[in-house]
């Protein structure tokens, strides 16, 4: 059912360009530090954008990190928590102490303490109040930074998607949300509407640095819209297999927080008395389908902010162009974090330790123990004699 004691997904986006997961950063306010440390060249090319050769990580090689996680086991009752709501709240899933590794990368990171390419330093006669409204969101981190990757391969968020969306798994976004007191929040969005792949798998991973609850701008799932479709705008006709129904309407201005142009407000309103906040504690993580619908609003605290990494998945079998200007298939720029599959996959660029990096067993990339091998002696094709009188009812004992 749905936990309205605590419960999350982002918020501090703001619709500047038409494709969710395009790799791209966004500028405004960070959050606050006690002191700042000189801000020092940092070697970036002032550019917003992934370059392509860094979009397509291709070593086998692996990562130096050798920390064990104690595997994370999905109940019964999660299971079916999240596709009764849509999402799911996993407490405390990751450990205080990677969250504050996290938490301190962000702040090395906003102050230029860090080499990050792509990320323009601040001036170095910045002040903190000038240098903390500079960065609102950076996408795509995990192909340049190494802890982005290892915190978007997470063994114990895997262990969760892999019950929920997998057994096979790909890893295909990062995003690092910094909300500061003042900050806006997202109108109603679904994710495969930005992120689209067919079949149509798209999970999504939030995770909180800071406490996020109403004060601070936390999400609000609509719960019950995983049964809906995605809905279009006129641009996005044709991106999703919901497209084909009959009476389809088309939406307009998704994401904007006003809810009197963002027409996607219709269908939330259908679910009044099931729109609730997602509340979370530092490590606890959220995982919402693609097709619930979801927002955030603004960050009315006077000195709190709302940090979060969050990661977007889907099923490894799952085809998709997502990134492509041309069209094209991009199986191969996204990680295969769990399992296997038959299409492309990616590497990941540090060598976090994954399913792309490790030994498969088949020519199609299946590993040992595969739901296809299961019924590989061919017991499922024997005939078997029947006995007539199975389904008489005299003939069953009370």
């Amino acid at each position: 059912m749905v936990d309205t004691n605590r419960s999350s997904v982002d918020s501090n986006l703001r619709p500047i360009d038409s494709e969710m997961g395009s790799p791209m950063m966004m500028a405004g306010p960070t959050m606050a530090m006690p002191a700042m440390a000189a801000a020092r060249p940092n070697g970036a090319l002032g550019i917003t954008n992934i370059t392509e050769d860094l979009a397509l990580p291709t070593s086998r090689a692996l990562g130096a990190s050798t920390k064990k996680y104690e595997p994370y086991r999905v109940s019964v009752n999660e299971y079916v928590t999240f596709r009764e709501q849509g999402f799911l709240i996993v407490r405390g899933l990751v450990p205080p102490d990677d969250v504050a590794e996290l938490r301190t990368h962000v702040e090395d990171l906003i102050f230029s303490r860090i080499d990050v390419p792509g990320l323009e330093p601040p001036p170095p006669d910045a002040s903190v109040a000038e240098i903390e409204k500079r960065y609102l969101r950076i996408h795509m981190l995990h192909r340049v930074l190494e802890i982005h990757e290892r915190f978007l391969l997470h063994p114990r968020v895997l262990d969760v998607l892999e019950a929920l969306i997998g057994p096979d798994v790909m890893a295909m976004q990062s995003m690092l949300f910094i909300k500061p007191p003042g900050g806006a929040g997202q109108g109603w969005h679904q994710d495969s509407y930005y992120i689209p792949t067919i079949p149509d798998s798209l999970c999504g991973a939030w995770l909180a640095v800071d406490r996020a609850d109403e004060e601070n701008g936390c999400m609000w799932f609509a719960s019950g819209t995983q049964h809906e479709p995605i809905y279009p705008t006129i641009d996005k006709r044709g991106r999703n297999h919901g497209d084909t129904l009959a009476d389809l309407e088309e939406v307009e201005q998704v994401s904007n927080v006003d809810d009197e142009v963002n027409t996607l407000s219709r269908i939330a309103n259908k679910y009044e008395g099931r729109i609730v906040p997602a509340v979370m504690d530092p490590g606890d993580v959220a995982f919402f389908g693609g097709h619930v619908l979801h927002r955030s609003k603004q960050n009315s605290s006077a000195d709190r902010f709302r940090r979060s990494f969050v990661g977007h998945y889907a099923n490894a079998r799952a085809y998709t162009r997502w990134g492509s200007r041309s069209g094209d298939q991009t199986n191969d720029q996204h990680i295969l974090a769990r399992g296997g599959t038959h299409l492309p996959f990616g590497y990941p660029r540090f060598g976090t330790p994954c399913a792309a990096n490790q030994p498969r067993s088949t020519e199609d990339g299946t590993a040992d123990g595969d739901m296809a091998d299961m019924m590989g002696d061919g017991d499922m094709l024997e005939l078997t004699t029947v006995d007539p009188e199975r389904n008489d009812p005299a003939t069953h004992e009370d």
